[in-house]
């Protein structure tokens, strides 16, 4: 088993280019030395239950739609102050996204996005849950 860790510690991570946010070991068998994580046709991970509660996983941006994005301007300071702390410590709260039938809706985190847009990041962290068609139509009254 190799274990693979996040460190905190300035000069350490400084030393091993890792970002500063989290102290955790993961623990992974030889055999899988080398893996991958399956997505959709429509690019976004697979992962997303078919029942059950939210799920926590990183999201590309450009496969993430903001239908009310538009409908209101974002707090200049706090995007900037967002983008601090993200590049810091990464972030801490993930956005909420709704998943009808394999597309992924934004409809918070409005800040949040917006920073990680402009500090260049690909993905961002997302609480996902499944909606139908009607809990879409809710959202975009």
């Amino acid at each position: 088993i190799e274990i693979f860790r996040l460190y905190t510690d300035d000069k350490v991570r400084k030393r091993k280019g890792v970002r500063k946010m989290a102290n955790f070991l993961l623990q992974v068998p030889n055999k899988f030395r080398t893996f991958s994580i399956s997505a959709s046709s429509n690019g976004a991970p697979s992962g997303v239950p078919q029942a059950g509660g939210p799920v926590i996983l990183e999201l590309p941006l450009d496969k993430i739609r903001r239908p009310l994005m538009r409908t209101r301007g974002n707090d200049p300071q706090k995007v900037k102050d967002l983008m601090d702390s993200i590049g810091e410590i990464g972030l801490q709260v993930p956005i909420d996204v709704l998943e009808v039938d394999g597309v992924y809706y934004g409809f918070s985190g409005c800040h949040r996005f917006e920073a990680h847009q402009r500090l260049g990041l690909p993905t961002i962290r997302c609480k996902i849950r499944r909606g139908t068609k009607e809990t879409l139509r809710h959202h975009l009254r």
